[in-house]
Order: structure tokens, then C-alpha cells, then sequence
């Protein structure tokens, strides 16, 4: 029902997108979207995760430079019947995590130093553990489509100013006059963006269902996320602040220094998430304290 619910959104995106292209350019406006959604996808497809790993400055790590973070992938790999994939960290104090990559065999994992700092092996092994969730489901390469689609949306609107309302050719023409275009200019973006943010949501929810089930305790996620959205919501992600578009890649929303309207926002709220984890578990309904596993040792330590 999950990759339904996703295709739908892809295909509802894509449609936008070849709309906005027709209502510009007519025709031939539709056609020069195609071939540019098309350009930019296969793009994205190849060089996504390189880029994204760059912009944050992850470091490639291994068993011997980060032991703990590595073996617990590694681990939780085997437990997925997946592909190891790279495993990277980035140098921030915010505790985040996302993953990338175009499929299972071409993945990476990555990590903060504020994420390795604050929480226990086991609820490591929970974010991780979602992580891997990502690239079994794919969700990575349709978060990069959809990412990639809402931008060139945006980009169309943009043009709009400069040709929709110009042409007067029998096949190229734009249906719309500059009022139509002006306001499609503006609610354009905004319906990609919607769309994008019912993506990503939905990818969440399923990715810590799955999660839970790869690591085996959806109470070490659920602990995990308490500990995330408190760290991300009082300390800083510059990188992310300043590319907001890559916000939806991480575990927890990066951004809280531009506050923006929960309808907006690429992530669900935490505390939904904590309780469908505690419902998974079949745990009492009111959380337990985030600092409950500190200490404890397991199958992660």
C-alpha cells in the first residue's frame, strides 16, 4: 500500500510538472519539460549521492577508524539481507543521520559525531537500522526524484516570466495570460512542495516500521528519536540551513532556525512516530524517559 501511496505521488508530481510546462509553453513547452525532467533525473540518479555526501563533508570511515559505528551497519546488514553499504561521518554537533544512494548496491550511511555522542549502542543501532529501511525501500532514489521534480517546477515558474505569456503561435502559445501565469508562478512551487512533503512522509513512517523490524526493538528507535528531535530542535545545522532542500534525507528535520508552518515540514511529528514504534513494541502509551537504556549493555555494545 506504501509504494502506492509513493507511486501516486510520483506520478502526480511528474503530471504537475508537464501541466506547468503546457500552461507556459503549450506543446512545445510541455515537450521541453519532459526532456528537462528527464535530463536533470538521470542526472540526479547518478551523481545524488556524491553530491549530498560532499556538501556535508561526510568522511568515509571503517572497522578500524569508527569500530562501533561500522560494526553495527555491518550487523544490521546481514540482518536485512542487504549489500554493505559505505558508511560515512560527518563532523557536526546536531545528532542526525540519513541515507543515499541510488539502490541497495550502491548505498551509504551517514552520521553525525553529535549523533555517536548521545545515544547508547542500542538506539545507534535504531536510527541505523532505519537508515538501511531507506535503501532496501528505495526511498532514497525516490526522495532524489522528487526533490529533483519540485526544483525543476520552480525553476519552470520562473521561466514563465520570461516566454509563457510571449508566444502566440498556434502550437506553442500559452494558454494562460500574465495574470494566470503570475499566479501559477506562485502556486506551482507551492503544489510541488506539498507533494514532495507527502513523499517524504510517508517514506518516514515506513522506514521506522521497517527499522524497528531489522534491528528487532522498535523501543531502541523510539528512545533514539526523543533524544534526535531535542538535539536538533537547540543546536545548529549550518549546512543545512543553508541547503533546506536536502532537509528531507535526514531521520529528524536539520532546520529550526527558519521556522516554517508544520504543513510544510518534511518529516512527521516525532512524538507520532514514538508512539507507533511504543504500539509496535505493545509498550504503555506514555514514554518512558530517552535516558532509560544509557548504559545498558546488549548484542550493539
Amino acid at each position: 500500500m506504501n509504494t502506492l501511496r509513493v507511486g501516486l505521488l510520483l506520478a502526480g508530481m511528474t503530471a504537475l510538472f508537464l501541466t506547468v510546462g503546457w500552461l507556459i509553453g503549450g506543446q512545445a513547452g510541455m515537450l521541453i519539460a519532459l526532456a528537462v525532467a528527464a535530463g536533470m533525473n538521470f542526472f540526479a540518479y547518478w551523481n545524488s549521492d556524491k553530491m549530498i555526501l560532499r556538501m556535508y563533508n561526510a568522511q568515509e570511515v571503517d572497522a578500524r577508524s569508527a569500530p562501533q559505528l561500522y560494526g553495527i551497519v555491518q550487523q544490521l546488514a546481514q540482518r536485512a539481507g542487504m549489500p554493505m553499504p559505505r558508511v560515512y561521518v560527518i563532523d557536526s554537533a546536531q545528532p542526525n543521520a540519513f541515507a543515499t544512494g541510488r539502490d541497495p548496491q550502491n548505498a551509504a550511511v551517514a552520521a553525525t559525531t553529535g549523533l555517536m555522542r548521545i545515544l547508547t549502542a542500542e538506539e545507534l543501532a535504531g536510527v541505523m537500522a532505519h537508515e538501511l529501511a531507506h535503501v532496501k525501500h528505495r526511498d532514497t532514489l525516490t526522495a532524489t526524484i522528487t526533490a529533483t521534480l519540485a526544483g525543476a517546477v520552480g525553476m519552470l515558474a520562473n521561466f514563465a516570466f520570461f516566454f509563457g505569456a510571449t508566444r502566440n503561435d498556434e502550437n506553442n502559445s500559452s494558454p494562460l495570460g500574465f495574470v494566470g501565469i503570475l499566479v501559477m508562478s506562485i502556486l506551482a512551487p507551492m503544489a510541488a512542495m506539498i507533494v514532495q512533503m507527502a513523499v517524504s512522509r510517508t517514506n518516514e513512517y515506513a522506514a521506522d516500521a521497517a527499522g524497528a523490524e531489522i534491528c528487532g526493538q522498535p523501543l531502541w528507535l523510539a528512545s533514539a528519536l526523543e533524544k534526535l528531535e531535542a538535539g536538533a530542535r537547540h543546536i545548529d545545522n549550518p549546512r543545512a540551513e543553508n541547503n533546506p532542500a536536502t532537509a528531507h534525507m535526514f531521520i529528524v528535520n536539520p532546520l529550526h532556525a527558519r521556522k516554517v508552518d508544520s504543513l510544510f515540514s518534511t518529516h512527521p511529528a516525532t512524538a507520532n512516530r514514538i508512539a507507533r514504534l511504543r504500539a509496535m513494541a505493545g509498550a504503555p502509551a506514555a514514554p518512558a524517559s530517552p535516558w532509560a537504556t544509557a548504559g545498558r549493555s546488549g548484542p550493539w555494545g
